[in-house]
């Protein structure tokens, strides 16, 4: 039985833990706060700065885990570096480290060839705005570390106001402790997609059917599976992730995105674990991406990824800072055929929180069936 010790507790720890203890697993669910998603079914819980290196280490040493697995971004990297010889970082400490902050890991992307979009750094707003200037396009202003596309703007050519307020935008929701943007080339892309790419120790990388999905000010709400095709797209897509995948070793799943304009694939992102996207997995797969990366990082066989029925998703958001109390709707939600909701658990809301998710045969379902859901809140 493996000890793992889940840096990270949202929703998509939760479902990571989920699989994990179907497989005989014990897990140690850790996060910044208390009763987060994953700790509300995992075996013990943690609440500590994971940023902080002095707990973080002090913490991993405590529990001595056989596997350190990362669900989110704002983590100090350099520890697990710095421990990765006496135990398994998933999927492994290289990986996170460059994955973690997108500086890194574009520029790796660019350095092994795969097309990205014109892009540069900077770390303070004198800087940005001569990126901004230099590049004469309008462009997409976004933390070095963040998810969700927190902390994410687009700006125009030639509004200066805007690209100050989109520094400032930037800079107050990053995560972690590095003031760093990257500015780059808004691509006029056709749709951005998913692909939730599986490294194994003893078989061949192995692909989930893409997703396509949509963000609404820099955040994910929609995701899309088995409602359209790529032709041979999609098979190009597998070969850039297969190439940064394998630069990046170790093994479980990866969540890289593309930019598609036109007969284009353009590298834009990669996480190196499930991806929120691939939620919809649990509605539309036999094994979710959850059960890929448990059974990846337990180095058990996989023998087929099998779609069961296409699908869509839409993300349940809240819309202001409070306790929620009640979410009405489910009942509603239930009713219509193939609909089905889930809440995350999570204690408390802010404005954009994402708090659920329904999953439908299409996008207008889901679309309709999220306009069904309302949250009540404290006052």
């Amino acid at each position: 039985m493996k000890k793992i010790m889940l840096l990270g507790s949202g929703e998509l720890g939760r479902e990571l833990t989920i699989s994990l203890k179907r497989l005989g697993c014990t897990v140690i669910a850790c996060d910044r706060y208390e009763n987060a998603p994953a700790m509300q079914v995992a075996d013990r819980s943690m609440v500590f700065d994971m940023l902080n290196a002095a707990q973080l280490r002090a913490h991993i040493q405590s529990v001595d885990p056989d596997l350190v697995v990362p669900e989110i971004e704002a983590i100090n990297t350099q520890v697990l570096l710095d421990v990765e010889a006496e135990r398994t970082i998933v999927p492994s400490a290289r990986a996170v480290d460059l994955t973690m902050n997108r500086d890194r890991i574009r520029d790796r992307a660019a350095e092994i060839g795969l097309p990205t979009a014109k892009y540069g750094y900077a770390e303070n707003l004198e800087q940005m705005l001569s990126l901004y200037e230099d590049m004469s396009c309008k462009i997409v202003v976004k933390p070095v570390m963040s998810s969700s596309g927190k902390g994410q703007s687009t700006v125009v050519a030639g509004d200066m106001a805007t690209a100050q307020e989109a520094w400032h935008h930037a800079v107050e929701n990053m995560r972690g402790d590095r003031p760093k943007v990257i500015v780059e080339e808004f691509i006029a892309f056709d749709y951005e997609i998913t692909l939730l790419t599986v490294r194994q120790e003893n078989a061949e990388t192995v692909y989930c059917p893409v997703l396509r999905h949509k963000q609404v000010d820099g955040d994910f709400k929609i995701s899309e599976q088995g409602t359209f095709a790529m032709g041979a797209l999609e098979a190009e897509a597998q070969a850039m992730a297969k190439k940064m995948t394998d630069d990046l070793g170790g093994f479980g799943l990866f969540g890289v995105e593309f930019f598609i304009r036109g007969e284009e694939v353009i590298f834009s992102e990669l996480s190196p674990r499930p991806h929120d996207t691939g939620l919809l997995t649990l509605y539309t797969q036999n094994l979710s991406e959850f059960d890929l990366h448990a059974r990846a990082i337990l180095h058990l066989p996989i023998s087929n990824i099998a779609a069961l029925r296409s699908g869509a998703c839409h993300t349940i958001n809240a819309a202001q800072a409070s306790d929620y109390y009640a979410v009405d709707g489910l009942a509603e939600v239930e009713a219509m055929p193939d609909v089905e909701a889930m809440m995350f658990g999570k204690p408390d809301a802010y404005p954009n929180r994402r708090l659920g998710m329904v999953f439908a045969p299409d996008v207008e379902t889901a679309i309709a069936a999220r306009a069904k859901i309302t949250l009540s809140y404290e006052r």
